[in-house]
């Protein structure tokens, strides 16, 4: 026991938000075609609330397996804590942050240009995002106790690139001396209760989450999902609640896990890519948590505003010019094109001319007076003001909380290296006086409206400069108005009480009543004559050794008719005595479970395990589990089993 008091009450907490499993286009690399047909591993909700009972704050920081966190799901889910915690939560101390998986199912913003890809809506997607989010945020809130937090930061090496140098060397000289192309910088928090014992870790680092190609049809947490298994299951014990490692996202807008170029990660396939990337974040992360000495102390304290991005006058000492001002929202050619890690039509970088060539309707003069440059030099494919609603956001939140002497900047977009670098410094500098030592950006936090780069980047219309969709101001922007945000912060004026948001702001749009999706849902589930759900089609072989994969397949329902929140489709079971102990389900990286539709309305489903080495020998089955929809009835739960198999020693 430590001498002072403890500064903080602490609260963890994990709950599952693994979509529909088949036949939902992905979110991430916009691909209609990459429909989800099985699961990797299950996507989670990781929640820390924090509160100091010096001044009565507190905040709830969330860290989820999702593309991004749309603005449809912050608002329901900050709606639902309102009604269960009157006074507690609001957007002002909430902060909702996306690993940026690209293998998780789409559909769930209520802006058509995020769901183009899967067909619209997809209410059974968001509902359980929603409800997921929330859930782990209410069992962190029944989790708090007195607790102490500890912050170490390092250096994480050979684990990224830059993706896009071609745009990060258009920034000044002077910006990029002394200093590495990606922000190698790891930040971790770590969570004690009083009594010493671990409750949890937050740690931000910059990546993005395309270990996983825009050919996986598997959901996957994707690298950081990874890191935060190999964390959580070393610090795993039968107290409750679980020990909850997040591996949250940064500044990773120009930032590639595929250190060979292109979609190349190092590994022989996608899943092996990924566990090299996710390791290299465990190993660093777990060596930063085991140094984390300097405990952090001060107020919790926070700071939100909601902007109309496309039309902010942007002061001469951050544009650089007089009368900037950012734009309507418009996409540029190069995001058809894609990123190294996501290739997608044409080329990256085209100029107006060229591409005029191949699409004579492009837009490409200035939407702003000239002096302010607006959106050129961008080759113009989608304004996202051709459609009311908009086809994407404008009012977007921008946010700050901090836990004693760390600040945390929240942004709605995917902020570059050297845009990231840019806004910590203007934090940090109207911070450090009021005891802030560490500012981190929380990326895709709150909601999501693409990119957010410098305006040198901008000029060179690479695919991050193509999806900052508010002009080349937007960065100049960002700054004005968190300098501003800070600025209140550091001089005390009292924050907005949590109850009472700000009616100066504009607001985001409620289009709950505006939303639809075109893909239907399950009419009916039906297996082959004489043939149940469940029942094997294809067995296991009868001898496996570890490093081998056993697999098994049975005729079964679609996972849209059951998600089994909290549960698992596959499962490994050892005999145990007359018991079956499962030794590994959903959430392990060796399992996968695989859908594929048969003809019309039959499906068969694949359990995969790949046996680690040092596997226990001894006797094994394969089990999946789901549920099946008769015709006119609800859906209804089934379970299979394999025949058993042996797994024996490692070979010598």
């Amino acid at each position: 026991m430590r001498d002072n008091p403890p500064q903080f009450n602490v609260g963890a907490s994990i709950y599952d938000i693994t979509g529909p499993a088949a036949e939902l286009a992905m979110m991430g690399y916009a691909r209609p075609q990459q429909l989800t047909a099985g699961v990797h591993t299950r996507l989670w909700s990781r929640a820390f609330v924090i509160e100091s009972p010096a001044n009565g704050r507190r905040v709830a920081f969330v860290s989820a397996d999702l593309g991004m966190i749309f603005q449809a799901a912050q608002q329901e889910v900050v709606r639902r804590l309102q009604r269960a915690f009157p006074g507690f939560y609001s957007d002002q101390n909430v902060l909702l942050s996306a690993t940026h998986t690209h293998s998780g199912p789409g559909g769930f913003s209520h802006y058509t240009l995020y769901n183009l890809s899967t067909l619209g809506f997809d209410k059974q997607n968001f509902e359980t995002i929603v409800s997921g989010i929330f859930e782990s945020i209410a069992r962190a809130h029944a989790n708090l106790e007195p607790g102490r937090i500890y912050i170490a930061s390092g250096d994480l090496e050979g684990s990224s690139i830059n993706r896009s140098p071609t745009a990060y060397e258009r920034n000044p000289a002077p910006d990029r001396a002394g200093a590495p192309d990606t922000d190698k910088l790891m930040t971790v928090l770590k969570l004690e209760a009083e009594d010493g014992r671990e409750i949890g870790c937050i740690n931000w680092f910059a990546v993005h989450c395309t270990s996983m190609g825009n050919r996986n049809h598997l959901i996957s947490g994707d690298n950081k999902g990874y890191a935060s298994y190999l964390f959580e299951r070393l610090k795993q014990s039968e107290a409750q609640p679980p020990f909850v490692a997040a591996f949250a996202q940064s500044n990773e807008g120009d930032v590639s896990p595929n250190i060979n170029g292109g979609e190349d990660g190092g590994g022989r396939d996608d899943f092996e890519s990924t566990q090299i990337s996710g390791a290299k974040q465990f190993e660093k992360a777990l060596e930063l948590y085991q140094q984390a000495s300097e405990e952090i102390t001060g107020p919790i304290d926070y700071r939100h505003r909601y902007l109309d991005m496309s039309n902010i006058a942007v002061e001469e000492q951050w544009s650089g010019v007089s009368n900037a001002r950012t734009c309507p929202a418009a996409i540029g050619q190069s995001m058809l094109a894609g990123a190294e890690d996501g290739p997608g039509i044409g080329r990256e970088g085209a100029s107006c001319a060229e591409m005029k060539t191949v699409w004579p309707f492009l837009h490409c003069q200035p939407e702003c007076e000239p002096a302010s440059s607006g959106q050129w030099p961008k080759p113009i494919v989608i304004r996202s003001n051709w459609t009311n609603p908009p086809l994407s956001p404008e009012v977007l939140p921008l946010q700050i909380v901090r836990i004693g002497g760390l600040a945390l900047a929240a942004l709605p977009f995917e902020a570059t290296t050297m845009a990231g670098r840019r806004l910590r410094k203007v934090a940090a500098d109207r911070l450090a006086s009021d005891g802030v030592k560490y500012v981190v950006i929380a990326g895709l936090a709150n909601a999501y409206s693409g990119y957010l780069v410098t305006q040198e980047e901008y000029e060179a219309q690479q695919y991050e400069g193509a999806s900052t969709h508010f002009g080349r101001w937007t960065l100049a922007a960002c700054q004005q108005e968190f300098d501003r945000l800070a600025g209140e912060m550091a001089a005390g004026e009292p924050a907005i009480s949590t109850a009472a948001p700000p009616a100066v702001d504009p607001k985001p749009r409620d289009l709950r009543a505006k939303v639809f999706g075109l893909f239907p849902g399950v009419i009916f589930d039906a297996a082959p004559p004489f043939k149940d759900f469940g029942s094997v089609s294809e067995q296991p072989h009868r001898h496996y050794r570890p490093e081998e994969t056993a697999r098994a397949t049975f005729w079964g329902g679609h996972p849209k008719s059951g998600l089994l929140t909290q549960s698992s489709f596959v499962e490994a079971q050892r005999l145990d005595g007359r018991q079956w102990q499962t030794v590994a389900a959903d959430r392990d990286p060796e399992t996968r479970f695989i859908w594929k539709r048969v003809l019309t309305s039959f499906a068969k489903v694949s359990a995969e395990w790949q046996i680690p080495p040092g596997t226990t020998p001894g006797t094994y089955r394969l089990l999946v589990r789901g549920y099946a929809k008769p015709f006119l009835r609800s859906p209804q739960p089934y379970a299979g089993f394999s025949r058993t198999f042996v797994v024996s020693k490692d070979e010598a």
